[in-house]
């Protein structure tokens, strides 16, 4: 019954998102002299009220934009990566003790949960990796080597512009394309609040729906 239940959440979950799409798809915005503010739907819309309220941030590429969507899409497929890794790495006992609660003399007040309670091996380490690349990938965002896209930009930088929006559903563009890595950033994301969701209805970890989903092939 536990696939039913996942197929039938992951049925739901996708058509109660088409519900927040709106009406008509989204098109690269013109400029025009005069755009009324009925004519903006969902995520242009979103960037018009940005743009007006926070001109300062706007032009740095924060808010609502193509940018901070690649940034969360990028995370969401790193997180999916981590995700399943961990599940193989318990599968296969590559986390030494993993369910050993860290010492708290040893690792003071920042292994701890509540009280004295602390941490076990395995969600530290999956703590440690996820801030590591957290930070890693702030980097790149803050200074981006040569051959990367900057996610923040520059406006004195006449080459860095803003990205117009993909709408909806972008075209499918194949292969290494802007178009790809937004599908995929939005499936993931998309992904990552279903196994949450998942999880939090079935009282069960997230590893353990992961583990589900793919026949328990991890474990």
């Amino acid at each position: 019954m536990a696939p039913l239940r996942t197929i039938a959440t992951i049925v739901l979950g996708a058509a109660s998102a088409t519900a927040f799409a709106p009406s008509t798809p989204l098109s690269v915005r013109t400029a025009v002299p005069v755009v009324s503010e009925t004519s903006l739907h969902g995520f242009d819309k979103a960037m018009a009220d940005w743009e007006a309220e926070y001109p300062q941030f706007a032009e740095w590429g924060w808010g609502p934009s193509v940018q901070a969507e690649k940034w969360n899409g990028r995370h969401a497929m790193f997180g999916w990566v981590l995700i399943c890794a961990t599940a193989y790495a318990k599968g296969h006992g590559l986390i030494p003790n993993a369910d050993v609660p860290l010492d708290l003399k040893e690792w003071g007040t920042l292994a701890t949960i509540s009280g004295k309670n602390t941490l076990t091996n395995e969600r530290a380490v999956v703590l440690i990796a996820n801030v590591h690349c957290f930070m890693v990938g702030l980097a790149a965002t803050i200074c981006p080597l040569p051959f990367s896209d900057p996610l923040l930009l520059d406006p004195n930088d006449p080459e860095h512009k803003s990205t117009e929006p993909f709408g909806v559903l972008p075209a499918m563009n194949t292969g290494v394309t802007q178009e790809a890595e937004i599908m995929n950033g939005r499936m993931a994301m998309m992904g990552l609040i279903t196994v949450t969701a998942t999880a939090f209805l079935e009282n069960k970890p997230i590893l353990d729906v992961v583990n589900e989903w793919v026949g328990g092939a991890y474990y």
